[in-house]
């Protein structure tokens, strides 16, 4: 309960911190719009304030019209800027508008300038009056309307992409935490279940004390399992408890693949040639689910393929000898003398077992077998492999001792080919 808590007050806060954050984008994202609508209204106000001015001067126009114009123009330009002024913008754009604002007052003392100049007659006057100092005056308003813009567009973008960087940052540390929380739970859960059974099962196997003999359950005296006693640890590990049922069904397994790994044994102390032990081979592949097996040998310091049963004959002719020094499973089981395991890969690969070939003068070879369906993984595989190993040490350790004894023919074994 408290991983679990722990977990759902992380996404809590990750959940708080992420509509705060968004609330604070939107008010956000609100101002800059806010300070858009303003500066267009600005800019189109400033375009019809140059067109009207200029038209004091223009041919065919009357003055008498324009001018008025250009008073009512001013005062939305004057509007327009005010309001982009009071807009919740930052410090820059502010001062941008302030910057536009002072040109438009200019603007206006231009504009008295020139009326003077038409109503005394001196239109010349008057027009370069417009389309200089005007004109000019009005184009830094409007260069100052866009850098206002500007300015806020580039703090938003700052602030959101701060905010963002905040918010992929929480939701990392709040999914670790739920990560690890979840983790934690379930550790702790498999080891409270793991303890439960095993005390479960010592509890009720001292109790009960039962036993198994020939298909009939009887009571016996409580005893304690040791090492010294293997068969009547077994039934009572088999027997902890009526009200538990016996895996039946794993036991036919086990007792099956016991039984066939006898007599496989059996067999390979029969074998006689190379026929028979490649037959052999063949059921040891049923057995272990294997697409393929080699035997490798020891030769000096290399190891060389001497038997193999799944692989066409040219495959294996063309399979040279490889160091024991080389990077690969079979020869490390030879450098290590342990049991190597290659596990397969989803969609590549299958997986392999190589069990060294041991006998009283060291590794003398390997066996690899590549598994199908990923049983590389299976101790029950990993045992037969080694057993089959087993009795290839065997066979392989003969060899010496025929070689010793010429004058003495001997069927040739499987290890000489």
């Amino acid at each position: 309960m408290t991983f679990v808590a722990v977990a759902w007050i992380a996404l809590g806060i990750v959940g708080y911190f992420l509509f705060n954050t968004q609330k604070t984008l939107a008010v956000a994202a609100s101002a800059v719009r806010a300070v858009d609508q303003h500066a267009r209204e600005a800019d189109d106000a400033l375009a019809d304030l140059r067109v009207a001015q200029q038209a004091y001067v223009a041919s065919g126009q009357g003055v008498g019209f324009w001018m008025p114009k250009v008073a009512a123009t001013l005062d939305a330009v004057n509007a327009a800027l005010n309001a982009l002024r009071q807009a919740p913008a930052t410090p820059d754009a502010r001062a941008a508008g302030e910057q536009a604002s002072a040109a438009v007052a200019e603007f206006a003392d231009v504009d008295k300038r020139a009326r003077d100049y038409i109503r005394s007659g001196q239109t010349l006057m008057a027009s370069d009056v417009i389309f200089t100092e005007g004109g000019q005056l009005a184009a830094v308003a409007a260069r100052q309307v866009e850098t206002a813009r500007l300015a806020e567009h580039q703090a938003f973008d700052a602030q959101e992409t701060a905010v963002r960087k905040q918010q992929a940052s929480i939701i990392g540390a709040g999914a670790g935490v739920a990560a690890l929380m979840s983790l934690l739970l379930g550790v702790t859960g498999a080891r409270r279940h793991e303890g439960a059974a095993a005390e479960e099962s010592s509890g009720s196997g001292l109790r009960l004390g039962l036993t198994i003999e020939e298909g009939v359950v009887s009571h016996a005296k409580p005893q304690t399992a040791t090492v010294s006693q293997p068969a009547t640890a077994s039934r009572q590990a088999a027997t902890a408890s009526p009200t538990v049922p016996a895996p039946q069904a794993v036991q036919m397994r086990s007792t099956v693949v016991l039984k066939a790994a006898a007599d496989l044994s059996t067999e390979f102390g029969r074998a006689r040639d190379q026929e028979e032990l490649g037959r052999l081979l063949g059921r040891a592949a049923d057995m272990l689910d294997a697409s393929g097996l080699i035997v490798w040998i020891t030769d000096g310091d290399a190891l060389r393929p001497a038997l193999s049963h799944g692989y066409p004959p040219a495959m294996l002719a063309r399979m040279s000898a490889m160091p024991r020094s080389a990077d690969n499973a079979a020869a490390a089981a030879c450098r290590t003398g342990s049991l190597q395991i290659v596990l397969s890969k989803p969609g590549g690969t299958q997986g392999a077992i190589v069990a060294p070939i041991l006998t009283a003068n060291g590794c003398m070879g390997a066996l690899s077998a590549e598994i199908k369906d990923g049983g590389e993984g299976s101790e029950a595989v990993q045992a037969i492999a080694a057993i089959v190993a087993a009795h290839l040490a065997s066979v392989v350790a003969a060899a010496p001792a025929e070689a010793a004894a010429p004058e003495q023919p001997q069927q040739p074994k499987a290890a000489h080919a």
